[in-house]
């Protein structure tokens, strides 16, 4: 076999698999702690690939549509964006900013502002679930977020973690705007339809990101295990509670779109994609706000593969009510 056909067929292979590979890779950023600091550096690389493979991909056609009937995607856009604030925004003023660690505020704040992240939509399409409008959702957010994201982190973190809002605003503009570009000229040298047909190598080539980016993320994360577990275990807990109440409270806020969708967008509103933040502060992100980002990850990773079962009943349930509405022998009245 050809080279070229060969890492064709193995990135195809690789996409075939991609709910245990989400769950499988963070665990091998632990388990090899000095591949993960070797990583580190690529996390920027991969953020950006990521927001370059979403933006090629996306269908403006589908988009379009989406916005001629726009309430339902400017719901979803307004409660991916709205829902983390107010959900960390409560629990921050009910625990008292005072009673936590900078770093771990900040990490907060960061998580809150961050738009939803970018294997939504690949986890829309391993579920088997029409992907558009968490496609849409994602890419809305994601460019409204070099102007929302610095201005929600600097009012969950409050005046106990300065944040220079305007450096944040243009780091931000440089990332998403460089993705925009770099997906618009290979969109122009490839053809959108040709890149339809490449979905199983796009799918193989961003679970082998994901991989990459859950080593990197791994950095310095075995280490505090180690050395403080309580601090590990609280952030845990902490990152898992946030996932769980942005997937409830979206499936009862949404309740007027369908099933499959409410899901995905719920799901989005409890993932959020800190690494772009992170990447864009740099230097100013503290150890424990990078833990915080690292442990963020563990949700992230691990819930594809854990709600694999309540998405085949939502895809069960809506394949069983399109067959109800299809005319035919068994629907006939008597």
């Amino acid at each position: 076999m050809r080279p070229a056909a060969f890492l064709a067929a193995a990135l195809a292979w690789f996409g075939r698999y991609g709910t245990q590979g989400f769950a499988l890779s963070i665990f091998l950023g632990l388990a090899l702690p000095e591949l993960a600091a070797a990583a580190r550096p690529a996390l920027p690389v991969t953020i950006f690939c990521f927001t370059t493979v979403v933006f090629m991909r996306l269908d403006i056609g589908v988009t379009l549509r989406l916005l001629r009937r726009p309430a339902k995607l400017a719901a979803s856009v307004l409660w991916l964006l709205a829902g983390p604030v107010l959900l960390i925004g409560v629990a921050l003023s009910l625990v008292g900013r005072g009673n936590l660690d900078p770093g771990i505020v900040l990490g907060l704040a960061i998580m809150a502002a961050a738009p939803p992240i970018m294997s939504s939509p690949a986890v829309a399409i391993l579920y088997g679930f029409e992907p558009s409008l968490i496609i849409a959702g994602v890419v809305v957010a994601t460019i409204a977020s070099p102007i929302t994201a610095p201005l929600l982190a600097e009012l969950i973190a409050g005046a106990a973690v300065p944040l220079d809002r305007w450096v944040l605003t243009l780091r931000l503009l440089v990332f998403i705007g460089g993705g925009m570009a770099v997906a618009a000229a290979i969109r122009l040298w490839l053809g959108f339809p040709r890149i339809k047909a490449m979905k199983a190598h796009l799918d193989g080539f961003g679970m082998l990101t994901y991989v990459v980016f859950a080593i990197a993320a791994m950095d310095g994360v075995t280490a505090a295990a180690l050395g403080d577990p309580g601090l590990v275990l609280a952030v845990l807990a902490s990152v898992f509670a946030v996932a769980a109440a942005g997937l409830a409270s979206g499936l009862m806020v949404l309740w007027r779109l369908p099933a499959a969708e409410r899901f995905m967008i719920s799901y989005g509103t409890g993932q959020r994609n800190m690494g772009l933040l992170v990447a864009a502060l740099g230097a100013g992100v503290s150890p424990k706000t990078y833990l915080f980002f690292a442990l963020a990850q563990f949700p992230i990773y691990l819930l594809p593969w854990l709600l694999r079962g309540v998405a085949a009943r939502i895809r069960r349930r809506e394949a069983g009510q399109d067959c109800g509405r299809r005319p035919g022998r068994l629907n006939r009245p008597p």
